[in-house]
């Protein structure tokens, strides 16, 4: 006896048929609704007359950027409404970037974590900032001073000097831009000294990327000179950035400039500390004895503190430090730069 002629080799087609038709179906069901989800994702209300348009023609606030309109004219009418929500979230967006760590920066060559600028020297040659710990290594394995990046002598002059930091900023490399200021308000390598000729040169370099630059624009402000008046917005405001680009001796300017509010001042301290700065330490240390602190987060900083210290450590950084010839070549020829 064959198994169609009782009908189950046709319903055992139909059931597959059934379950084919059922999941065609549903693929088209998700489909459609992820086009729906993607349209109504794409649709953004006025905030004014509370029509509704596609988010790529609607005008978006300028500063806050969280509440679109269907033209210029309802964001004009709503200005006024606006005006106080606009200004927190504004506020909100700020100290979100000003209170994010950020990653730090490596040395090009042992890929540790850079240390602190007096145990780093900038090349010339490449434009790299390099840790002293693979300066030293050069030194000890070459029995020569070359860069340890591109193995290039240091420049013999002021004017060789000078002619390769140009080069360097020619391609835009903005430490190269940072060193050229620093000449400028040092009065070094031939340049006579004009602080606002180096207040220039800072702000290109912060804008191309250098945290330091925007660090020292700030302290030029904080500071005042014969060319710079003392403007303390200017100062906290460039502090600001530097620290937004992980300049941790920014963050413990701005902890005291942040003094009339100890918790904002605290919160800087406690970034600067968790990223290796023992100034900072000291502060929070400071501040949970006396209460301004917990306990919980004093202790998760003193552990952050620790483990970039560890991530900072090698044998050759400790025996540059080690190493007073070596130091003093250094900062001579630092000097010299």
């Amino acid at each position: 006896m064959s198994s169609s002629d009782d009908g189950s080799e046709g319903n055992s087609v139909d059931m597959i048929s059934s379950k084919k038709e059922y999941d065609e179906q549903n693929n088209v069901n998700n489909i459609t609704e992820g086009i729906d989800s993607v349209v109504l994702n794409d649709m953004s209300t006025c905030a004014a007359c509370g029509k509704e348009g596609n988010n790529n023609d609607m005008n978006t606030c300028n500063k806050c950027k969280s509440v679109k309109y269907c033209n210029a004219a309802c964001k004009k009418k709503h200005r006024k409404k606006h005006k106080k929500e606009c200004e927190k979230r504004v506020t909100e967006l700020h100290d979100e970037q000003l209170f994010k760590e950020v990653e730090p920066e490596e040395c090009p060559i042992c890929f540790l974590i850079l240390p602190g600028i007096k145990d780093t020297t900038f090349k010339s040659c490449c434009g790299k900032i390099i840790c002293n710990g693979c300066n030293y290594s050069m030194v000890m394995s070459e029995g020569k001073d070359l860069c340890a990046f591109c193995r290039m002598p240091p420049s013999n002059t002021s004017d060789e000097q000078i002619k390769r930091i140009k080069k360097l900023m020619e391609s835009g490399n903005s430490e190269a831009f940072n060193q050229l200021a620093g000449h400028y308000a040092q009065g070094t390598c031939g340049l006579s000294q004009n602080w606002a000729k180096a207040n220039e040169l800072m702000l290109k370099a912060g804008e191309l990327g250098c945290a330091g630059a925007y660090f020292n624009l700030g302290c030029s402000y904080r500071d005042g000179d014969a060319d710079v008046e003392i403007d303390m917005r200017k100062a906290r405001h460039y502090f600001e950035l530097a620290a937004m680009e992980g300049n941790v001796s920014a963050r413990y300017n701005l902890g005291f400039l942040e003094y009339g509010n100890l918790q904002r001042a605290y919160k800087h301290f406690i970034l600067a500390a968790k990223a290796g700065d023992e100034e900072c330490l000291d502060a929070v240390k400071q501040g949970f004895m006396k209460g301004i602190v917990t306990k919980d987060e004093y202790a998760s900083t003193l552990r952050a503190y620790y483990e970039r210290q560890q991530e900072m450590k090698s044998d050759s950084r400790d025996k540059a430090e080690a190493s007073d010839m070596f130091n003093r070549q250094w900062y001579a020829r630092t000097e010299e730069d």
